[in-house]
């Protein structure tokens, strides 16, 4: 079973982070492997092992040395892609996606893509879909578990309410859930082997791509407001009933 994972390199969160001049987040330094990504790393190497043969190749667009990246291969990957190029420099998601696309379609074949529902430097949640659609594949989403059988993928995907069991053919892409799995910490022969590993650079020129007219400008920045302190009401003995004209006027009621 060949398995496609993205994985993105992001600043360490528990660093202070900086923006650039043009209120883009600095991505200089060494980057780490999004956690929210180790989950989908893990499923994708189960998925693997229990399947008894085949690939896990990762994906990933970022600037910079590809250390998060060896940290997954350190995981058991086997081999990735990366995305390197300046002219990428404020990617907006659809252009994320499109450079997705078509570094998985240069992985060659595969069952499945898997990928994190999102990124936790990002927020947005649609480069999943995005890519899906680029490569004409079935989406599945929130997936809790997943298995293989029968030229089908069989998700439990997350809901509010529990979850729901989704079958969709292959290949497919799907995105995890943070904290389904408990992901495997690289051993120090796995991170020797991930030196050896292939890891193949690319720029966009090499996807052929055209990404004229892409991108994003960010006007401004701002931070979050200061959360204001609540209405406090003391309770006379009618408290309820301001209570309840509160909730109507919030239309909760």
């Amino acid at each position: 079973m060949n398995i496609v994972v993205c994985v993105k390199q992001i600043p360490d969160p528990a660093g202070p982070q900086e923006l650039n001049d043009d209120n883009t987040l600095k991505r200089e330094g060494k980057l780490i492997l999004d956690e929210s990504d180790s989950y989908g790393v893990e499923i994708a190497l189960q998925l693997r092992d229990n399947a008894g043969e085949g690939e896990v190749t990762l994906i990933s667009m970022s600037p910079g040395e590809p250390s998060g990246i060896r940290t997954a291969l350190a995981m058991g990957a086997d081999k990735a892609i990366h995305v390197v190029d300046d002219s990428l420099h404020g990617a907006d998601a659809l252009s994320t996606a499109k450079v997705l696309a078509e570094a998985v379609r240069r992985a060659g074949d595969y069952t499945l893509v898997i990928a994190a529902t999102e990124s936790t430097d990002g927020y947005t949640g649609t480069v999943p879909a995005q890519v899906a659609e680029l490569l004409g594949l079935p989406s599945v989403t929130f997936a809790k578990s997943i298995r293989v059988e029968g030229g089908k993928v069989h998700v439990d995907r997350q809901t509010e309410a529990g979850y729901d069991v989704v079958e969709a053919d292959v290949p497919a892409v799907v995105t995890v859930t943070a904290g389904v799995v408990e992901p495997r910490y690289p051993s120090f022969k796995g991170i020797m082997a991930a030196k050896k590993k292939p890891l193949e650079t690319l720029a966009v020129s090499d996807l052929g791509i055209d990404l004229q007219g892409w991108g994003q400008n960010i006007v401004s920045v701002e931070d979050a407001p200061t959360r204001e302190a609540g209405e406090k009401i003391e309770d006379d003995g009618e408290a309820y009933l301001k209570v309840v004209e509160f909730l109507e006027e919030k239309k909760v009621i």
